[in-house]
């Protein structure tokens, strides 16, 4: 693993988990729906805040809590459905899509709820974004195959929930959604053994479908997004 091999090596660096601990609770505490800046400007400001390899380390753990935690709430409701209905729901990390499709409208979207504060359109699209910006570094800092898996994760997530969880598509959802193929991308070419394409971008790549996308204070469409072609054009170059 060429990560491991780098932290062995001579290429060492020098991280701070002191540091990493005061971004992390800066940047759960400071932003989120709580926060009245809106959401691109949040994404933006944390980016800017998690500089140098100690802000690439906090920004793939926020990732990874957040995975983390929607698959415990998920776990969380598929149990209650199930002690309520004896309704027994099948929950496959690797791909939300079969859970989403079948109990839909007895599923409340995840990550509109992390316990954590974190929230999709602040935390962890800023997250996303620094990851995909800094992909090369990675190797240096972590191990980029569970990052990836992560945010593979939160796209089958994003998108099951504009198909099966009415959560709204609009420029704020848009923007997440582009941020996490793109990194994935980035990631995926700097790996020597990229992870075979997750089950639900897969499915998602056979597809053509463009969405309109809304304005998030008003009803307006004021534009569109194509996942599956997005997804075509970054993750099969």
């Amino acid at each position: 693993m060429r990560w491991l091999r780098q932290l062995l090596g001579g290429n060492r660096v020098q991280l701070d988990p002191e540091r990493q601990q005061a971004l992390l609770r800066d940047v759960r505490h400071r932003y989120g729906a709580r926060s009245q800046t809106r959401f691109p400007e949040q994404a933006e400001a944390i980016s800017r805040l998690l500089d140098g390899d100690d802000g690439l380390v906090v920004a793939a753990r926020i990732l990874g809590e957040a995975a983390d935690e929607a698959h415990a709430e998920l776990q969380a409701q598929v149990h209650d459905v199930h002690r309520r209905t004896g309704r027994r729901l099948l929950l496959h990390r690797r791909n939300y899509r079969p859970l989403w499709k079948e109990a839909g409208p007895s599923l409340r979207w995840p990550l509109f709820a992390l316990p954590s504060g974190l929230h999709p359109y602040a935390q962890v699209a800023a997250a996303v974004a620094v990851v995909g910006d800094r992909a090369s570094r990675l190797d240096r800092v972590t191990d980029p195959t569970p990052l990836v898996t992560h945010v593979f994760e939160v796209l089958d997530l994003t998108t099951a929930g504009w198909e099966y969880g009415r959560v709204r598509v609009d420029t704020d959802a848009a923007a997440l959604a582009e941020r996490l193929i793109s990194t994935a991308g980035q990631v995926l070419a700097t790996m020597d053994d990229p992870p075979r394409l997750p089950p639900a971008v897969r499915e998602l790549m056979r597809r053509n479908n463009t969405l309109d996308v809304h304005d998030p204070a008003g009803p307006r469409v004021v534009g569109g997004f194509n996942p599956g072609a997005r997804m075509r054009e970054v993750l099969l170059a």
